[in-house]
């Protein structure tokens, strides 16, 4: 495990953990990529794929406004939505069949039986949600929190927040699991334990100079952890 001098058993225990979806729990953040660059291309901005990695995760509305301007487009709030939602429908498109990410499924389902809460808080938008958590294969529908429940996403902390008031639980008890810089500040500004995973397009360093609290190259390590913990089987 890569972190800052700290490992997951330092830290207190929660009574509730948040994952992230894209990145975190199905592999899906070149997919991501690809929707948003097509959805620039839409609007006559060529945009790479590899630039586009770094803003996976975060809020829609606000990607669209910052990648715009770096191309010399200054796009207003109608515009802004144009595209996210533009990104979604391909998104839609491209992300037909989508591969979990290792533990994704075992962790939840010992979640789900277990006695402590988790949702999934993501920055994407109600329609884009559900092949990805279809593919999760859980015993029940899990608890999500996304895009539309909010005006902004991440790396506002608003997400975060609202997934933990429908959980019941405070914010400071919540873990929050995610792959990115925005998921880690998102954590921070809600007064969350981030916990990063570099599943996505983040390195460990990253993520740590972001706020989270433990980076781990897996899911594997969150669920050993919680089996030491005997928090789940």
């Amino acid at each position: 495990m890569t972190d800052n001098a700290r490992t997951l058993s330092d830290l207190p225990g929660p009574k509730a953990i948040l994952f992230d979806l894209d990145g975190t729990l199905v592999d899906t953040v070149q997919v991501r990529a690809e929707g948003w660059r097509r959805a620039f291309a839409g609007i006559g901005l060529a945009v790479e794929v590899a630039s586009l990695l770094p803003y996976m995760g975060s809020d829609g509305r606000w990607l669209a406004g910052e990648v715009g301007r770096a191309g010399g487009r200054e796009l207003d709030w109608a515009a802004r939505d144009e595209v996210d939602r533009a990104s979604g429908a391909i998104f839609d498109q491209l992300n037909a069949s989508p591969a979990t990410l290792p533990a994704a499924t075992e962790l939840l389902t010992a979640l789900e039986a277990s006695r402590i809460a988790f949702a999934i808080a993501t920055a994407s938008q109600p329609d884009q949600v559900s092949a990805s958590v279809a593919a999760l294969k859980l015993p029940a529908l899990p608890r999500i929190t996304d895009a539309g429940h909010v005006e902004h996403a991440k790396p506002a902390p608003d997400l975060l927040l609202a997934s933990a008031d429908q959980l019941g639980v405070a914010p400071e008890a919540c873990w929050y699991v995610g792959d990115s810089t925005w998921d880690m500040l998102a954590s921070v500004r809600a007064g969350m334990t981030g916990i990063g995973v570099t599943t996505g397009a983040t390195d460990a360093a990253a993520l740590i100079a972001a706020g989270a609290s433990v980076a781990m190259p897996s899911l594997i390590c969150l669920q050993n952890e919680l089996r030491r913990r005997g928090l789940i089987d």
